[in-house]
């Protein structure tokens, strides 16, 4: 968002060049799935037209998504090329974002956020932003809502929910279709009023009691765990197992084991990779924190 400081951009643009660079490393020795996403670019001033329900329901046709829930979102995802990866601890100040700079489109996740419907629809949203938002500039308010429209038409389809949503705050109904479609319930109630099934009284009414039982930071029932990424960390297993050990690994990356254990992980590391000493090899100089190796001083 607009409110997030330049530090906290600039550290995750980088880390979003990094994984790139992990990736293409690791293509050298692997396939991975072609990217397959298609595009409707969508002006980021419009505010009034259906395009982000298009894209959502383009995508659902281009993908093969029957109808029902969507399944593993990640691994869906995955499946079509697109790269998903847990950013470090240090740069949870930021949400989960997107990119497609000309390595493959990749989604990074915040790997504070331990829920695994509020990280779903965080995947949904930025797959809108990779069909819809190629060149536009991250952040406004219009573009966000933009993407919040396509991930509701994703995950909850408008022929298929309208009938099924409640008018009322029935919170049993609730519980069921959040359980069904993966789903948070304040997500399901602002469908509802989107879709004009549930009265903006309704609505707010509901919110209040949701924050009233302290619902709106953590929702009652079961929480299942979050989806993880596999493309990377089973090439990493892959290359394991034909001698290809992680430091080999990270050094034709040219990033330090630290940040490579991070990039092709399947949940978060907490490890302090923007503090992180630099490894030093005897034979082929220092390979810094970001970029290109750095030759020994008088080499």
């Amino acid at each position: 968002m607009r409110s997030t400081t330049q530090l906290a951009r600039d550290q995750a643009f980088a880390y979003g060049v990094i994984s790139g660079d992990v990736g293409a490393a690791l293509e050298r020795h692997v396939e991975f799935p072609e990217p397959n996403l298609p595009r409707l670019s969508v002006d980021v001033e419009d505010e009034s037209s259906a395009l982000p329900e298009e894209a959502a329901r383009l995508l659902r046709k281009h993908w093969d998504i029957g109808s029902g829930p969507v399944g593993h979102l990640v691994r869906l995802a995955e499946n079509h090329g697109v790269v998903v990866v847990f950013s470090p601890a240090q740069t949870a100040a930021v949400d989960a974002y997107s990119f497609d700079d000309g390595y493959r489109p990749t989604v990074v996740l915040n790997p504070a956020k331990e829920d695994y419907y509020r990280q779903r629809f965080d995947v949904a949203h930025e797959i809108g932003h990779l069909v819809m938002h190629v060149d536009a500039e991250p952040g406004s308010k219009v573009v966000e809502n933009q993407a919040h429209r396509f991930a509701a038409e994703l995950l909850l389809p408008e022929d298929e929910l309208r009938d099924l949503l409640p008018s009322k705050a029935d919170w049993r109904i609730l519980a069921t279709l959040k359980e069904t479609y993966g789903v948070s319930l304040q997500a399901l109630l602002y469908r509802s009023r989107a879709l004009g099934v549930m009265s903006d009284v309704t609505y707010r009414n509901a919110v209040a009691y949701l924050s009233s039982k302290g619902w709106r930071r953590r929702e009652p029932g079961e929480m299942p765990a979050v989806e993880q990424p596999s493309l990377y960390p089973k090439a990493v297993e892959i290359l394991s197992s034909v001698g290809m050990d992680e430091l080999s690994l990270a050094k034709e990356s040219r990033v330090t084991p630290g940040i490579f254990r991070t990039v092709t992980a399947r949940s978060p590391v907490r490890e302090d990779l923007f503090l992180e000493p630099q490894e030093v090899d005897s034979q082929d100089g220092v390979i810094p924190l970001f970029g290109s190796k750095v030759d020994k001083p008088g080499t």
